[in-house]
C-alpha cells in the first residue's frame, strides 16, 4: 500500500514490522524480515527522513513509527508537493518556450515587433511546431482547398495530438468539398475523437492559424506558396482575423450536420431533386458574378470537372437554356437567398 505512495518496498517492510514490534532493533528486524543489517539501517534512515519515525516520548533514544493513517497522510502530502513542483517546472518551461518564440524565428526568417516572415518548408514546419507547443488555451484553423494530402495530414498529426494531450482546444473549419475524401474525413473524425472540433463550409477564407488569439499565421501570398508565411502579432490585425474566423465558424456545419457534397441525386425523389446544396448555391452566386469555372473551382476547393458537372446538373434541374437563365430561375425559387 505505501509503495504506491512512493515508499521503497524494504522501507515499508521495516515500517510495518516496527508497527507490530516497536522494540525491535536492527538485528531483530534483519532476522524477522530476512534482509541484511545494512538494508535495515538504510530503510530506517529513509523512514526517519520521511518523518515516518519519531523519537519516543517515553524513551528519547528509541525511534517509533507514526500511525499508518499518519504515514499515509505524510506520503500523500509529499506526492502532492512533488506534483506541484513538477507543474511549476512545466509552467516555467512553457513560459520559456513562449518567450523564445516571441523573440523571433532566428536565421530562417526575418521579423520585427509585429510581423515575421518565414521561408522554406523546413523552417515553416519548425515555426509552426514552436507556436503549437507554446499554445496554452486554443488554436483556430481555417483549412481551404478541400481534401488534404496524406503528407500534410501526417505532418499535422503529432501536433494535433499534443494539443489534445495538453488540453488545448483546436477548432478547424474545412471546405465542404473535403467530405468527398475519405482520408480527410477520417482525419477530421480522429480530431473530434481527441476532443477537438471540426466544421465545414462551402467557401472559407484563405488558410490561417490563430494561436491563443495572440499570434496569427497566414500565407505571405496565397497565390504563391513559395513566398512562405507571415507570423502576425499586431492587435488590430489579430482582432479582425479572430472575428473573421468566428463568423466562418458560426456559419459552418458540423461533420454530421449535412450530407457530403458529392452525394448523388439521380435516384432521389422529385421533391428532393429540387433542393440545393450549400456548394451549389455558392456556385450559382459565383458564376452569376461572372467568375470563371476555373476560379469557382479554386474557390470551392473542387476540380474544374466537378464545377462543370454541377452546373450542367443545375441547368437541367432548372430547365434553363443558359447560365444566365439558370441564375434567374434559381433566384425566383429562392435558391440564392
Amino acid at each position: 500500500m505505501l509503495v504506491s505512495l512512493g515508499l521503497e518496498p524494504t522501507a515499508e517492510k521495516v515500517y510495518r514490522a516496527l508497527l507490530a514490534f516497536p522494540d525491535f532493533g536492527v538485528t531483530d528486524l534483519s532476522r524477522h524480515l530476512l534482509v541484511s543489517g545494512d538494508q535495515v539501517r538504510e530503510a530506517l534512515d529513509t523512514l526517519a527522513d520521511l518523518a515516518l519515525l519519531r523519537s519516543s516520548r517515553e524513551d528519547p533514544g528509541l525511534r517509533v513509527p507514526v500511525s499508518l493513517k499518519r504515514a499515509m497522510a505524510i506520503l500523500l502530502e509529499r506526492q502532492q508537493a512533488d506534483i506541484t513542483a513538477r507543474q511549476a517546472a512545466i509552467a516555467a518551461g512553457r513560459q520559456a518556450i513562449t518567450d523564445l518564440v516571441a523573440d523571433g524565428a532566428g536565421p530562417a526568417g526575418s521579423s520585427d515587433a509585429q510581423v515575421e516572415h518565414v521561408l522554406g518548408l523546413d523552417a515553416i514546419q519548425a515555426r509552426l511546431e514552436e507556436l503549437a507547443t507554446s499554445a496554452a488555451t486554443e488554436v483556430m484553423a481555417v483549412v481551404p482547398g478541400g481534401p488534404q494530402s496524406a503528407e500534410i495530414l501526417t505532418a499535422a498529426r503529432p501536433l494535433d495530438e499534443s494539443l489534445a494531450t495538453r488540453g488545448v482546444l483546436l477548432r478547424s473549419v474545412y471546405q465542404d468539398s473535403m467530405r468527398a475524401d475519405r482520408t480527410t474525413v477520417a482525419y477530421a473524425r480522429w480530431l473530434t475523437g481527441l476532443g477537438h472540433a471540426v466544421r465545414t463550409a462551402p467557401v472559407v477564407p484563405p488558410r490561417m492559424l490563430l494561436f491563443d488569439r495572440a499570434v496569427a499565421v497566414v500565407a505571405a501570398d496565397p497565390d504563391a506558396p513559395a513566398a512562405g508565411i507571415a507570423v502576425l502579432r499586431e492587435a488590430g490585425v489579430l482582432a479582425s482575423l479572430v472575428a473573421l474566423f468566428e463568423q466562418t465558424w458560426d456559419a459552418a456545419a458540423g461533420l454530421d450536420a449535412v450530407a457530403g457534397p458529392d452525394d448523388a441525386q439521380e435516384d432521389a425523389p422529385d421533391d428532393a431533386r429540387q433542393a440545393i446544396t450549400a456548394i451549389e448555391r455558392q456556385l450559382l452566386k459565383m458564376l452569376g458574378t461572372g467568375m470563371t469555372d476555373e476560379a469557382a473551382a479554386k474557390r470551392l476547393g473542387v476540380s474544374l470537372r466537378t464545377v462543370k458537372r454541377r452546373m450542367e446538373d443545375l441547368m437541367g434541374r432548372l430547365d434553363a437554356g443558359s447560365r444566365f437563365q439558370a441564375g434567374l430561375k434559381a433566384g425566383q425559387r429562392g435558391w440564392l437567398s
